[in-house]
């Protein structure tokens, strides 16, 4: 209100005449908006100027209050002042190197708020002026350099980051600004590394430079030959990967904790009274209540990292002891506002902490259970669409991982045990986990965990089929480098095998309403050739002979859903419709599947009967599978042990796209006049030399 009334008084008219209502730095910003040179009559005109306090808002109304045709008489004018802010950004003199820092801010976005929709590079012209563009850019960005390099004020590298965010994020397709190619020939680079690499800038910067690398990254990635993602494929630096990964860690882990504030805070409330109360009738409703905003920027340049940096994923599995995440600055902590930009920052109080302290019954954590734990609170909620996204993001991170050699190496590494305390949604039919009876594992239990988590909470009108197919994939991935190594992994296997067969079953249900939008056939031949690696390969990377026995036992338990799926197939596969070629390829996926139900089926009724029991036993049923395995004939099915890798460009381009828009126009809201503010900051430079 107090902004609202401030600039309401500059611009009243009723005070018009009296300019003592006006302060300096707005009557001097009049001047530079008339077609006349505002130093003609003041030699000294710009050296006073940065002496000025900003007014941003005023600054950036009068730019868009001009018309275009407005706008081009007074080029020359705005020319200058951007040049003559570049140049005060070498001034010793720090007061001046802020006003020119926030001038600059409130020129591009000024500027290009006015201009939305003329090209780049009228833009450019507007700005800089096409003859001098070149060297302009030039020099601003080795003056941001040096300054984010310096040893200086902690003050200046903020706002020379909010600059450079402003700068990337002033429109809402990155790619379409043009301004970006001279910091894409310009690189800041390394400077941003050296921001990650040392402990007190990453304290200070990390979340701000991490969030501006990952945009970097996505300008124009398709059509161009994009520096900084050649450069952050090579960094092999461990202090700066490992900079980035704390930086990340620390952000995801600030939103878990939201979610565990917020959630106790809701259990504790009047609605889980009332809950208690009247039965669980209620509980997904109460559940959508805990909503804390999702963090798409530090998903993104967690991705990049992965996606681009193999020598990241050794990052993933570095211990922190109790979460130890920022080092304890060694000098005092500068009064300036250090909030970072991008959707939803971690606080400013979590930033300046000197650990995050995990579960009592979790020693140790790493940047992979941060992203779990984040992951399976993410995908709990699909119906949001930023979930939906930051859901489908974190599929996508966990394929890059699953793909990846030496990430599976540490996944199932047996010396390498963690508790991954996973939230799991409430659910009417079951109990919610006891945290502290989670056993330690390897990781891949935990991936897998929040896989078979995933298909049992999503079976729902509006089905995510995609993130289905992703979900299936991740698993597959897993048992091929299961089935490669040999590696028998002590893993609740009936749980899994239980979901695949209930996300069948689901799909047949709801056929009808199901076939009217995706193509159910991929994702059910894909869940048969789950199956189909179990029974063909099972003997090699289940953990028991008894492992095996039991699957075969969960097959015959449950194979009226697969006489069902067969039945629905055939029917389908034998029309002429559009669905008989998908339907016939999962006809002949089942053939080893039917063939174990019509092999130990009459075995079970014979000894059913022989024996004169009504029901058997578990152990009965085992038993007849044991005593018949050398009877049974299988087909030897090719390629279940091969899968398409991921590609970015060629299936991902659209989606990375959209994100990289809906981050972009949210960094820019959060990058808002108060961020900037002079208040705070003047205090560090309150006296010139």
């Amino acid at each position: 209100m107090a902004q609202a009334e401030k600039k309401g008084g500059l611009l009243r008219k009723s005070s018009a005449s009296k300019k003592p209502l006006k302060e300096k730095v707005v009557l001097m910003y009049d001047e530079i908006f008339t077609t006349e040179d505002p130093s003609k009559c003041n030699p000294r005109f710009w050296e006073e100027l940065f002496l000025m306090k900003v007014n941003l808002e005023y600054l950036e109304g009068k730019l868009e209050a001009l018309d275009g045709e407005e706008l081009m008489k007074i080029k020359d004018n705005i020319n200058c002042l951007f040049q003559h802010c570049i140049q005060a950004l070498g001034e010793e003199h720090p007061i001046r190197v802020v006003n020119a820092l926030q001038t600059l801010c409130a020129l591009i976005r000024g500027v290009h708020q006015k201009n939305k929709s003329t090209s780049g590079f009228d833009i450019i012209n507007m700005l800089v002026g096409f003859d001098k563009a070149e060297l302009c850019m030039k020099n601003l960005m080795e003056s941001l350099d040096s300054l984010l390099c310096a040893e200086g004020s902690e003050s200046l590298k903020s706002l020379c980051l909010k600059l450079l965010l402003c700068l990337v994020t002033v429109t809402d397709n990155i790619s379409q600004n043009t301004i970006l190619e001279y910091v894409m020939i310009n690189s800041i680079f390394e400077a941003i590394l050296q921001i990650l690499s040392s402990p007190l800038s990453r304290r200070e910067h990390g979340y701000d430079a991490v969030v501006l690398l990952a945009l970097l990254v996505n300008y124009r990635k398709y059509e161009s030959v994009n520096p900084y993602i050649v450069k952050l494929s090579i960094v092999d630096d461990e202090a700066t990967l490992n900079g980035m990964g704390l930086v990340i860690a620390q952000a995801l882990s600030e939103y878990n904790r939201q979610y565990k504030d917020k959630e106790e805070e809701h259990q504790t409330g009047f609605f889980s009274a009332l809950t208690n109360m009247v039965g669980s009738m209620f509980i997904a409703d109460a559940d959508e209540k805990i909503s804390v905003q999702t963090n798409e920027a530090i998903l993104l340049a967690l991705y990049e990292a992965v996606h681009l940096n193999r020598n990241f994923i050794t990052v993933l599995a570095q211990s922190h002891p109790e979460m130890g995440l920022m080092t304890t600055p060694t000098s005092p902590v500068p009064t300036t506002p250090v909030t970072p930009l991008g959707t939803t920052p971690p606080s400013s109080d979590v930033i300046s902490s000197a650990e995050l302290p995990l579960d009592a019954d979790v020693q140790t954590s790493n940047l992979l259970i941060t992203f779990l734990k984040y992951s399976s609170i993410v995908m709990q909620d699909t119906k949001d669409e930023h979930r939906l996204h930051s859901g489908k993001l974190c599929l996508i991170i966990l394929t890059c991982i699953a793909e990846d050699q030496y990430a599976n190496a540490f996944l199932h590494d047996d010396n390498m045990n963690f508790r991954v305390n996973l939230h799991r949604m409430p659910m009417r039919h079951r109990k919610k986990a006891a945290d502290k009876n989670l056993p330690c594992r390897p990781l891949v239990c935990a991936v897998l965990d929040l896989m078979v988590e995933f298909i049992v909470t999503h079976m729902m009108k509006e089905f995510p089929m995609d993130l289905y197919v992703r979900c299936i994939q991740i698993v597959h991935k897993l048992l091929c480098y299961q089935k490669k190594c040999r590696v028998r992994l002590h893993y609740t296997w009936r749980e899994l095998w239980s979901a695949l067969i209930n996300l069948l079953k689901f799909l047949m249900s709801n056929e009808t309403v199901l076939l009217a939008k995706h193509n159910i056939f991929t994702l059910a031949l894909m869940v048969v050739n789950l199956f189909n690696m179990f029974i063909t390969y099972g003997d090699t990377f289940l953990p028991t002979p008894s492992s095996y026995d039991e699957l075969y036992y969960e097959i015959i338990r449950m194979h009226q859903n697969f006489d069902n799926l067969y039945s629905m197939v055939l029917r389908l596969s034998t029309n002429a419709g559009q669905w008989k070629e998908p339907a016939s390829k999962v006809t002949h996926a089942l053939v080893n599947i039917r063939a174990i139900i019509n092999h130990f089926n009459p075995k079970i009724e014979s000894y059913a009967a022989v024996n004169h029991i009504s029901q058997l036993s578990e152990d009965q049923v085992l038993e007849v599978v044991r005593s018949n395995y050398d009877t049974l004939t299988l087909k030897l099915q090719d390629g279940l042990d091969q899968y398409e890798r991921y590609s970015e460009q060629h299936k991902e381009a659209a989606f990375f796209k959209e994100l990289v828009r809906s981050i972009s126009i949210n960094v820019r809201k959060n990058l808002a006049f108060n961020t900037l503010s002079q208040e705070l900051l003047l205090k560090e430079f309150s006296t010139i030399s």
